[in-house]
């Protein structure tokens, strides 16, 4: 059985044999799941959460038209090319793995979906309402100037705060949580805190962390808000007074979870929530040592894995099919998705981003 410890709840969800136990109660699949949480008692949590996630959105797709899908997969795959946005369309409807593609795509709908659902609450209203509840002093910081700004925490944590840019934060963070708010662009190092969690609360969109870096924009006006993480996982939920309590009554991380190198990018306007890898992915800095990328009759299965844990993302490919498939190569400072297109021509495949994972498009290798 696939290695499963490592998904987040949505990629769960996303998963056609989980799919197949939760929504069509598949008994060979129900078999399969059982004898999984047995193995894996720890993640029943996860199971919770991704068949919480997964009924909602098959709940939520019936309101979704085939053509929304299609234009929704267009829109996504054109950030890699209009010819190739296309061209994936097409594919998707005979490729053996549809289902995974399109099952990504729906969580992205629904979660646009849902946030439209709660937008009536209003989140400049969430955000004075969470403000009037601190009884501590307030400072504020302005950066009025044209270089970034360094703020330092009473906790230890730091905000490098850019221009046109402005911040409020409790003097010092007395309760179980430590929140601020941001208007305009930020870069935050928090110092970890399991007991205290950081909230930063932004026009409509809410960051949840309990220790690591990450940015957030969101300036006044109808522009994106986004955030972008560098090193841990943070959370990310609208700013609504359900989504707030629920976050609040919970020490843990939950909404929508995004790792390194990927990011998330709410549009006002428009309501679309979207997340995805950063443009430039980085390596990620390994404790040990630094990953090599030197690879002589290698599986593919073993180079993915190895691109997988050095950049933290995840690559979606059929290793049934791609068995024989095996790659040398000698890789070094290219970029992630340079990478990618050397080990693809040489493979003979093709590999598209979709919902903050890579997927790989191959008819196997001879």
């Amino acid at each position: 059985m696939h290695n499963y410890r490592n998904y987040l709840p949505e990629e769960l969800a996303a998963d056609p044999s989980f799919r197949s136990w939760v929504i069509f109660k598949n008994p060979a699949d129900a078999v399969i799941w059982a004898e999984w949480l047995e193995q894996n008692p720890d993640k029943r949590q996860l199971v919770s959460q991704a068949k919480d996630f997964l009924l909602a959105t098959e709940g939520a797709f019936d309101q979704v038209s085939d053509e929304e899908v299609a234009n929704e997969i267009y829109r996504l795959s054109h950030a890699i090319g209009a010819k190739t946005a296309r061209r994936s369309f097409i594919k998707l409807k005979f490729r053996p793995n549809w289902y995974h593609m399109a099952a990504s795509v729906l969580l992205l709908l629904f979660a646009g979906w849902w946030l439209n659902e709660k937008v009536s609450d209003k989140q400049s209203d969430q955000y004075k309402v969470i403000l009037s509840k601190i009884e501590v002093p307030l400072v504020e910081e302005k950066n009025e100037t044209n270089k970034a700004k360094l703020v330092v925490l009473e906790d230890g944590s730091s905000v490098l705060l850019q221009p046109d840019s402005r911040i409020t934060y409790p003097s010092r963070f007395d309760d179980n949580k430590r929140e601020v708010f941001l208007n305009g662009e930020a870069f935050f190092e928090v110092a970890k805190d399991p007991d205290k969690p950081f909230y930063v609360y932004a026009h409509t969109l809410a960051t949840k962390v309990l220790g690591t870096s990450f940015k957030v924009s969101a300036f006044d006006g109808d522009k994106e808000v986004k955030v972008v993480v560098k090193t841990g996982k943070v959370s990310v939920f609208p700013m609504t007074k359900e989504a707030i309590a629920n976050q609040h009554a919970d020490d843990k991380l939950g909404g929508m979870v995004l790792t390194p190198n990927q990011q998330i990018v709410f549009a006002p306007k428009e309501l679309r929530l979207t997340r995805s890898l950063v443009p430039n992915p980085k390596l990620l800095e390994l404790p040990i040592q630094r990953q090599s990328f030197e690879f002589k009759g290698t599986p593919i299965a073993d180079v993915f894995a190895a691109l997988e844990k050095s950049y933290g993302v995840k690559i979606v490919f059929d290793e049934a099919l791609m068995k024989d498939c095996y790659l040398t190569a000698s890789l070094s400072d290219e970029p992630l998705f340079e990478k990618m297109s050397l080990i693809c021509k040489t493979i003979g495949a093709e590999y598209e981003q979709l919902d903050a994972s890579i997927i790989i498009n191959s008819k196997g290798c001879l």
